[in-house]
């Protein structure tokens, strides 16, 4: 018995510290937050993220880099090139409506390398459980090049971590179903295209966003200030604003804020100097 347990305990010892729990995520129900809490704090992605949070940094276009108290980094629509640093995340995510959201050549060091897409038509499921992450998807369709449909083309990703529901909308080329909407379940922080052309007009986009009731809101996908100022001109009545000039923000299921909240987050390359 002796060796048993001794046995058990190296076992146990050698599960790296991330992969043994997982903060559950709420998922359907809107966090309480103490009003008047500052939940934007400017630091570098390199400093340590702390405990119960998560960090999200914008690098660029659709590409953000989530960070994770243990130590966790994965990329979103990841393109083969996130600045001037050695760091090679844990996981990245792709999707393939255009060369500007994927790559075909990742770095065969990267573990975990998610596509959004499958055979034509199929789409792909993805539930990957790390521990104190977990990342899945939800299929939506995109139009193809030939002015057809593809379905099941684009992914909408969700990261679990901290509790936190973190979406993630991808290359949304049309209103979720009601299916697509309840596979998503609550999602407290969604990273949102506002171009208002190549993805969804923006009419569409804030339904989409009036649905979800997101506590955070960040634009992505912006080709120009116009497009963003169109975006935030057509939310004002019912989302604060928020504009730090930074790039980074770190949140936590206790300092959500009380109301929807568009953050809007400046893409910044990753650097290993900073």
């Amino acid at each position: 018995m002796r060796c048993i347990s001794l046995a058990i305990g190296f076992l146990l010892l050698s599960v790296p510290a991330w992969s043994q729990e997982r903060r559950p995520s709420h998922c359907v129900a809107i966090a309480d937050a103490a009003p008047g809490i500052n939940y934007l704090h400017k630091a570098s992605w390199a400093e340590p993220v702390p405990d119960y949070t998560v960090r999200i940094s914008y690098i660029a276009h659709a590409s953000f880099l989530l960070q994770t108290p243990m130590g966790l980094n994965a990329i979103t629509d990841f393109t083969g090139f996130i600045g001037g640093t050695a760091m090679i995340p844990d996981v990245v995510t792709m999707n393939h409506a255009h060369e500007t959201h994927w790559t075909a050549f990742p770095d065969p060091a990267i573990p975990h390398v998610l596509q959004g897409w499958g055979p034509f038509g199929e789409g792909v499921e993805h539930y990957l459980d790390l521990g104190e992450l977990l990342v899945r998807n939800v299929s939506t369709d995109i139009r193809s090049d030939f002015s057809g449909v593809e379905p099941k083309g684009n992914s909408i990703f969700v990261f679990e971590v901290e509790g936190l529901c973190i979406g993630h909308l991808g290359h949304l080329h049309h209103m979720p179903t009601d299916a697509q909407f309840a596979a998503l379940g609550r999602v407290d922080i969604v990273m949102a295209a506002v171009d208002g052309g190549t993805t969804l007009a923006l009419p569409e986009m804030i339904r989409v966003l009036d649905r979800l009731k997101s506590s955070v809101i960040i634009p992505m996908h912006w080709f120009s200030g116009h497009s963003l100022a169109a975006f935030l001109a057509g939310v004002s009545d019912r989302y604060l604003i928020q504009r730090e000039g930074v790039s980074s923000l770190e949140v936590s299921l206790a300092t959500l804020p009380d109301r929807p909240t568009v953050i809007v987050l400046e893409p910044r390359y990753l650097r290993d100097d900073e």
